[in-house]
């Protein structure tokens, strides 16, 4: 125990569970930051609560440490709103607010409402700290809760509506500990029997296909999970969580599936006889509200939450542990016992099958994947992002089409490529970025935004020109949420809508120049409307080591091709 401020350990505690970046709105934990001073700790502020949470749930996913961020008490509300996303994620988040002094509570303190509870839905750990003597053992609480399990967002609420309980002396102890600074903290194995129950059923079938989740990414299973697919010669489709685990040219890739996913994947999901989920919630996005696969699909799954094991499908065999660690223990034991391909089923002539459908699929698209049409066509766009990212490059992505065009579009073609998508949070996308090029400053980060999600934090152009956040933003701008026009159709029950200008006020905007507006908050801006310039554009914003944004004039008339599912051609 050592006489030393709540500032003081704070700062240290961080330092010693190898946080690199703390996002934040002032005035929360000063002193704490002040500690940090000669640290190495990177403090960036955010035009926004929200923001801070964005980037720092960016980071987390990013690097797989827990990413802090944190707010004075009065913007605890935005602050719990931000971490919606990265508890849909799962990722590792530790969130920081102030709280009421005690003598203030139900006096109508000046900007004091009752926000502790608005953490509960989106944190697995909800704290306060009243007495500085808690701020050890529950800061530690909370890097432990972050990463065990499946991790998620915990916060911690200071006393003080700036933290000022921590400003305080006492004897403290900064102890941390290691393991919880990164995920995952704990590598749990299957059991022996799950194991050759998971082969032997393996064996009984012919259309086996594995869909893999972001628990495979969080494990870091990728090679495992490729080499267990290739020894058995079985299809791979991914969540969209999942979409770099297995480059989209390997033999036995599929692509994603589920609602923002390719034809082919959904189509070989369906029609498979076995679905081996690995890392996977199984949720409504991935599975297209449960109908891919169909209920009563033989299913195996592997995951680190017991909880999640047989949620939404039942399970024939449930592997609980981590993804890594058992499917090496699944390679261990088909060496040991001499299993080949040729131990199980002709998968053969399955794997041809689909393949056939990744082509079909591939050729449907090859004319707008390859348009010269203007507007640009967003296809043209994910084409040119496929071509030009580097080996390390890294695509992030917001939601809606966003997520529709590069789920399905971007192709990742080397394992050293990886893929961060926006959990559902519009907006997200940006200033999820932000965090990711924090956490991986030496690679390319190119972020794929609609225009009306880039609207959200368009603020932080100007905090990413003054910490040097130099990351691309390709804008896919079409003037409008043009998601929402087949909504608004359906809503006046008609198409005349479209042409009522008073009426288009309210899903398009006024033109706006992206370019000139990064130019103007210290970025640079280029705006392309020749699609023949995106490829050139693109490898010269690699170069230029400063935040871009790259304002692509596309198609409002575009839209992302619906989730196919078994009642398109079934008719159930």
């Amino acid at each position: 125990m050592t006489q030393m401020t709540g500032s003081r350990l704070f700062a240290e505690m961080l330092r010693d569970y190898d946080v690199s970046h703390v996002f934040y709105i002032p005035a929360i934990m000063l002193g704490g930051l002040a500690e940090m001073e000669n640290m190495g700790i990177k403090r960036i502020m955010t035009h926004g609560e929200k923001s801070a949470a964005y980037m720092a749930d960016g980071y987390a996913r990013a690097s797989g440490k827990p990413g802090i961020c944190m707010s004075q008490q009065i913007g605890g509300s935005n602050l719990a709103a931000g971490l919606r996303d990265a508890y849909m994620a799962s990722a590792p988040l530790i969130a920081i607010t102030g709280g009421p002094p005690t003598n203030a509570h139900y006096k109508n303190g000046y900007q004091e409402v009752e926000d502790f509870s608005q953490f509960d839905s989106v944190t697995k750990f909800n704290a306060r700290i009243d007495d500085i003597s808690r701020m050890p053992d529950l800061i530690r609480q909370a890097f432990r809760s972050a990463t065990s399990g499946t991790p998620g967002p915990v916060h911690l609420q200071i006393k003080g509506p700036h933290g000022q309980i921590a400003n305080g002396t006492s004897d403290l102890n900064s102890l941390t500990e290691k393991r919880f600074s990164k995920i995952p903290a704990f590598r749990p194995k299957a059991s022996d029997e799950d194991i050759l129950q998971t082969l032997t059923l393996l064996k009984s079938v012919s259309k086996p296909i594995i869909v893999a989740g972001g628990g495979v990414i969080s494990s870091g299973a990728q090679q495992e999970l490729i080499t267990f697919a290739q020894l058995l010669g079985i299809p791979v489709a991914c969540s969209l969580n999942g979409k770099a685990v297995i480059p989209d040219n390997h033999p036995l890739a599929v692509g994603v599936v589920g609602s923002y996913s390719r034809e082919c994947a959904n189509k070989t999901v369906c029609e498979a006889d076995l679905v081996f989920f690995i890392g996977s919630k199984t949720g409504g996005q991935t599975t297209v509200d449960w109908a891919v696969p169909p209920t009563g699909t033989t299913v195996i799954q592997l995951d680190i939450e017991g909880v999640e094991l047989g949620r939404n499908y039942p399970n024939s065999v449930s592997l609980n542990g981590d993804a890594k660690v058992v499917l090496q223990q699944i390679l261990d034991l088909c060496e040991s016992n001499g299993y080949s391909s040729s131990t199980f089923a002709n998968y053969t002539p399955w794997v041809e099958h689909t393949q056939t459908l990744v082509k079909k699929w591939r050729d449907d698209f090859f004319e707008l994947l390859n348009s010269n049409q203007t507007p640009i066509r967003p296809e043209r766009i994910c084409q040119a992002i496929s071509n030009s990212l580097p080996k390390d490059g890294v695509v992030v992505s917001d939601t809606g089409h966003s997520g529709m065009w590069t789920g399905a579009m971007v192709q990742l073609q080397h394992s050293t490529q990886s893929y961060i998508r926006c959990a559902g949070s519009m907006g997200w996308g940006f200033p999820g970025a932000m965090g990711v090029k924090c956490a991986l400053p030496d690679q390319t980060v190119v972020c794929f935004t609609g225009d009306g999600a880039f609207y959200y934090h368009i603020a932080e152009l100007e905090t990413a020109a003054r910490f040097n956040i130099n990351l691309i933003v390709v804008v896919n701008n079409n003037g409008a949420l043009n998601q929402e026009i087949p909504l608004w159709d359906s809503a006046y029950g008609s198409k005349e809508a479209a042409g009522n200008a008073e009426l288009k006020a309210l899903w398009q905007f006024e033109t706006i120049n992206f370019a000139e507006l990064a130019q103007s908050l210290g970025c640079v801006g280029i705006r392309i409307t020749d699609p023949n310039q995106l490829e050139e554009t693109l490898q010269h914003a690699f170069t230029l080591n400063k935040p871009v944004v790259i304002d692509v004039v596309s198609d409002v008339n575009a839209f992302a091709k619906k989730a196919w599912t078994p009642k398109d051609t079934y008719g159930y």
